[in-house]
């Protein structure tokens, strides 16, 4: 942060986490992940905006990174405690749909629609569900602290303010 002054990071970063969490827990629209991890880098882009639109000085590539990093940490949270009930409403649709397709796939081998009929039915078992839960949050965990730092660095530059009049453009450590 220029001039010394001490930033608040934690409203832009809960926001930007927000964003993320959101967009890559709903179904469909998480797909969007997909693409270079869309919704992760849209987080860090808006912590990093609103981190800005807080300050009267432009911030610091600095401050970008770690609002982004921070605002991956909480989308990484939000994304699992919604995803765990969205996962519970939309299992049975999953098995009738896995059903269907083996119904309509008519001459598979037994033991490959076995494996098939086993995996619908052991997707939302306790075990398996929390384990794919746990999983889940530590593999946001790591993709959101690469991807929405990355998002907030690139929103620092984007949304960054012209200095003040009357300031010098002093380079920043």
């Amino acid at each position: 942060m220029t001039n010394g002054a001490k930033a608040d990071y934690g409203q832009p970063a809960l926001i930007g986490g927000l964003v993320m969490g959101v967009l890559s827990a709903l179904p469909l629209v998480s797909a969007g992940n997909v693409c270079c991890c869309l919704w992760v880098w849209t987080g860090g882009l808006v912590a990093a905006y609103l981190l800005q639109q807080n300050q009267s000085a432009p911030i610091a590539p600095a401050d970008g990174a770690l609002v982004g990093l921070l605002a991956g940490l909480a989308g990484a949270v939000v994304q699992t405690i919604l995803s765990i009930p969205i996962s519970i409403v939309i299992g049975p649709m999953e098995r009738a749909i896995w059903q269907r397709a083996l119904d309509m796939a008519g001459t598979l081998p037994p033991d490959v629609r076995e494996t098939v009929e086993r995996y619908g039915r052991d997707a939302q078992s306790g075990g398996l569900f929390i384990l794919r839960s746990l999983f889940g949050l530590i593999f946001m965990l790591f993709i959101g602290a690469i991807f929405s730092t990355l998002g907030g660095l690139l929103g620092a530059a984007i949304f960054k303010k012209s200095s003040p009049p009357g300031t010098l453009d002093a380079p920043t450590a």
